[in-house]
Parts: structure tokens; sequence; C-alpha cells
């Protein structure tokens, strides 16, 4: 999770992480070392090995892990002993800026201190949501979210067609003559179409359902046969030529195409209840609510 008071305060080279081609062409490169001709495989580090120290106190694997995990110092397109160096040279920069401002006593303000709890209570907050989340994605509760979303998903037609688009209807009138005297409609397609997107794969559209098509298009398209060729229709795009090449009920999605949808209605749905029940076991006092409203007195009529 991001810090933005912490990034607030990154100091040049931390600017510079945010350009990896400026940070990198100011870096020296090193010589390669030397391959021996057969070696072990290095372990990798743990968290706790300190790769460099700022005044005495150490900057350990585990703390690059946490800045590399950062989404506002990501460097695509890096290569890891680079993206280390880099990520080294911020952690000391930040220890270096971090050690003046203790000794400027910027910690002791009230200010800060309302930052620091704010900070340590959302970071608290998200690392509990994410843990007690894990749990609730589990094979048996994936599979009983598919099952029901299956289920309750209604049957719908779909259709497999190509079509040629052109300005006028006169044109559309002598390709579909042509076509249903006997033409390649694909080569037709690609001859005159005026739709870049389907022009090249001769007017293919692939599969489709009612929906996803302009009205005039689609109620054309699904009153139609596997094999038949339209007469001209008209759209808001132009004239059409439409050729149905099948027709189907669509397929279900299987459950890996599902799997991660499932997968965050899941996290979402456990973090959600899980606030909602700590809320209800809480004992909250809000006094930000605006006073009532006093109310007038009834008038009195007079004798």
């Amino acid at each position: 999770m991001p810090n933005t008071a912490l990034l607030r305060r990154a100091s040049a080279l931390a600017l510079m992480l945010a350009m990896p081609g400026f940070a990198l062409a100011q870096a020296p490169q090193k010589a390669p070392a030397p391959t021996p001709a057969a070696s072990t495989p290095a372990a990798a580090p743990g968290p706790d090995t300190v790769v460099a120290s700022v005044n005495g106190k150490p900057i350990t694997q585990g703390d690059l892990a946490i800045a590399a995990d950062d989404p506002a110092l990501s460097l695509p397109g890096v290569d890891d002993a680079q993206k280390k160096t880099l990520l080294v040279d911020y952690m000391v920069d930040l220890r270096v800026g971090a050690q003046a401002a203790e000794a400027a006593k910027i910690g002791d303000t009230p200010d800060f201190k309302r930052k620091l709890a704010y900070f340590r209570d959302k970071l608290l907050l998200d690392d509990y949501l994410e843990q007690e989340a894990k749990r609730s994605v589990t094979p048996e509760a994936e599979h009983a979210v598919y099952d029901q979303t299956v289920k309750l998903m209604k049957p719908e037609e779909e259709v497999h067609a190509r079509h040629i688009l052109v300005d006028n209807e006169a044109d559309a009138k002598n390709i579909a003559t042509r076509i249903k005297g006997g033409e390649d409609f694909a080569k037709v397609a690609a001859e005159t179409s005026k739709d870049p997107g389907s022009k090249a794969e001769g007017g293919d559209l692939g599969w489709f359902t009612k929906e996803r098509m302009v009205p005039d298009f689609a109620n054309a398209a699904f009153a139609m046969k596997p094999g038949q060729v339209s007469d001209p229709v008209k759209t808001q795009f132009g004239w059409h030529v439409i050729k149905v090449e099948e027709k189907r009920t669509k397929p279900q999605p299987t459950f890996d195409e599902l799997k991660e949808q499932i997968d965050q209605h899941l996290i979402r749905k456990a973090q959600q209840d899980l606030i909602l029940k700590l809320r209800s076991q809480a004992k909250i006092d809000r006094t930000d609510a605006a006073p009532a409203t006093a109310q007038p007195a009834p008038e009195t009529k007079k004798p």
C-alpha cells in the first residue's frame, strides 16, 4: 500500500525511480563478474539479510520487498539486479531523510502523531482484511458460486455472421446480387466493404448475441437461416449485406473462465461481512449528528 506522506518526502533519487531510463543512465556501469564453469545456485536471501546501513541502522531485504510492492515505485522493463540497486538507493535516501526528520523532532508534533496513528490503523486493517479474506476463497466456495451463477444464466441465442458495409442502397443491392449469383462472400467483402474492423477478415463478425448489435442489423441477422444472404439492411452506419454462417445457443462459461471473477466476489463479500460484523459488535458513539431541530410550540387560539 503506498504511503503518500512518505512519497511526498522522497528524495531526488526517489523521483528518478519514476523515470527508469534517467536513473539507469546515471548509474555507473559495472563490469560483469566472471562466471565460474560450474556453480551451485545461491539460496535466495532471507528478509533479515542486511543490504545496506545508514548511520549504523540496517536496511534489510525485507525492507526492499515492502518498497518493491509500492505501486508508486514500480519499475517496468527493469531487470531484477538493476531494480534492486535502485531500491537500495531509494531506501538509503529514505532513511537519511527520516533520520534528519527525527533529529528535527518532526515525529513529536501532534499533526505527525495523528498521521502516524491513521496510517498504522489503515495498514492493520488492510492486512487483517487480506488475511481473513483469503480464508473465504476455498474450492467449495468457488464451485458453489459458480454453480449458482450458471444456474441463473438464461439460454441465449448466438449468430455467427459476416457482413459487407457500403454507403448507399444501390451498391448494397449490386453486392447482394453478386453474392446470390454465386460469388464468394468473403472475397467480395474484402474488395468492397467499408468496415475496417471486419473487411480483412472477409466481413466475419464472429459470434454475437442480439443485444450486441444495433436493432435493425440484429433483427435481420437473427431472422435468417444459416447460409442465407440478406437483402440490403439500413442502419445508422450505412447499408449492409449480411450472411449468417451458423446459429447456436450460447455455451455457458467454464469454471476456469469465471474463476478470477468468483474469487474477487468472495473476497469482497468476506471483507464486507467482516466489517459489518465488527461494527455490530463494537460500541460506537457518534457526536457528529446534527442537533434535532426544536419543534415550534402549537399556537393557542385566543377566545
